[in-house]
């Protein structure tokens, strides 16, 4: 049974207030912003038209040595959360308890001046973090190495790469030794292989005891890192819960507003993956996956098929298929009908995540109806020894040493 001496992390009843348009960050912005208000000579009655809530009543608590994801799609308010955590920004009401030192990578270039060098900014930023001078004196060349950037780290900032700015304050905030730590999305500027090192880098913190806040839209790393995820939706909480759990609700609802939004022709309303028990998202590599494709008419079409096409996490194509090709025949609908494809597929796939683009399309006229572009989001595990894309399951036929 955990306790409150458990909880590193609590938040309870959060609200935050915004005002559209005026989002300022420093008096640079303020001025400008104050000017343009004196000039449309606004009255109260309008700036308080222009408030929305970026978050309401967020609740939520994170045990010592927990990884725990927050997901939503774009504008939900995952960012805001964190910054409120960090304490760049206040609530407009609610609390946050934290216990022990935070250190939070939110973005990239938060923390660094441009025109000093990456060493004075290990520096500053580890000082911003809450780090004694001496204390990264002794960690300076961990966190040089970590960041790979020696040859660089007597550059002024200015000159560095996104990916340059995310590898150094990656490095430093991992190396404060902190009791949580916050991590947006700003791993996805960074390559592979440096990605990969944060992973193991956060999970050797969570190995210490520590607790991670990760934020990703990488669905697979949320997966792989987090036990809990919390689901957000236009600023309020949706569903907290197991992270498989939480990632089938938010493809699920995101199929629902889709076919609340359409409202002409023909649609495509629902692409599940899922297998003989039900819907799920991780699959063995080498074992079976169902595809289900629906789609609705609200006029009559004829001549359609249904296209799948899978692709990779960079959006190579892997594979494609329709109706047609598999010999179910021209679909016709009148008004109002609907219909549900189920496509069984065979993962010779190598360990990655993968994105099914789901397609209504005309043979005769050579026209899309409907395309809807990563409809739905699956994971392969279980090949770890196979590089690429995909798995031709070789075997040695012969081996000889003469």
């Amino acid at each position: 049974m955990t306790t409150m001496a458990d909880t590193v992390l609590d938040v309870q009843g959060l609200f935050k207030k915004f005002r559209r348009g005026e989002l300022y960050t420093s008096l640079r912005d303020l001025i400008p912003g104050l000017t343009r208000r004196l000039a449309r000579r606004e009255g109260p009655g309008q700036l308080e038209q222009r408030d929305f809530w970026a978050l309401q009543d967020v609740s939520f608590s994170i045990q010592r040595g927990e990884a725990f994801g927050i997901i939503g799609g774009n504008g939900a308010g995952k960012s805001t959360i964190l910054k409120l955590l960090t304490g760049i920004m206040r609530p407009t009401s609610g609390s946050i308890r934290v216990a022990g030192r935070i250190s939070a990578l939110i973005e990239v270039s938060a923390g660094f001046h441009p025109d000093l060098t990456g060493r004075e900014n290990i520096y500053l930023n580890g000082a911003i973090l809450g780090m004694k001078r001496d204390e990264i004196r002794r960690r300076f060349d961990a966190i040089v190495e970590f960041s790979g950037l020696e040859e660089f780290v007597d550059t002024p900032v200015k000159r560095y790469s996104s990916g340059m700015y995310a590898r150094l304050g990656f490095s430093v905030a991992a190396h404060v030794d902190p009791d949580v730590l916050l991590v947006d999305e700003v791993l996805s500027v960074g390559d592979y292989l440096f990605q990969r090192k944060c992973v193991e880098r956060m999970n050797s913190v969570i190995a210490n005891g520590a607790t991670v806040v990760f934020v990703s839209h990488n669905l697979r790393e949320v997966a792989n890192l987090c036990r809990r995820s919390l689901l957000l939706e236009k600023g309020r909480v949706q569903l907290i819960g197991p992270t498989a759990e939480v990632i089938r609700t938010y493809f699920s609802r995101s199929q629902e507003q889709r076919a609340i939004d359409a409202e002409t022709g023909v649609v495509l309303t629902r692409v599940t993956t899922h297998d003989d028990a039900g819907p799920r998202v991780e699959f063995e590599s080498g074992g079976k996956l169902r595809l289900t494709v629906e789609a609705r008419a609200r006029t009559r079409h004829e001549d359609l098929a249904v296209v799948i096409r899978i692709v990779d996490d960079h959006r190579y194509p892997v594979f494609d298929t329709c109706t047609q090709r598999l010999g179910a025949g021209p679909i016709n609908l009148e008004a109002g009908q609907a219909v549900s494809c189920t496509f069984e597929l065979n993962l010779h796939l190598a360990e990655g995540t993968f994105h099914v683009d789901a397609f209504l399309y005309r043979y005769v006229t050579s026209t899309n109806y409907d395309g809807w572009h990563s409809a739905a989001t699956f994971f392969v595990t279980g090949a770890p020894e196979v590089r690429g894309v995909v798995t031709l399951q070789p075997r040695l036929a012969a081996f000889d040493i003469e």
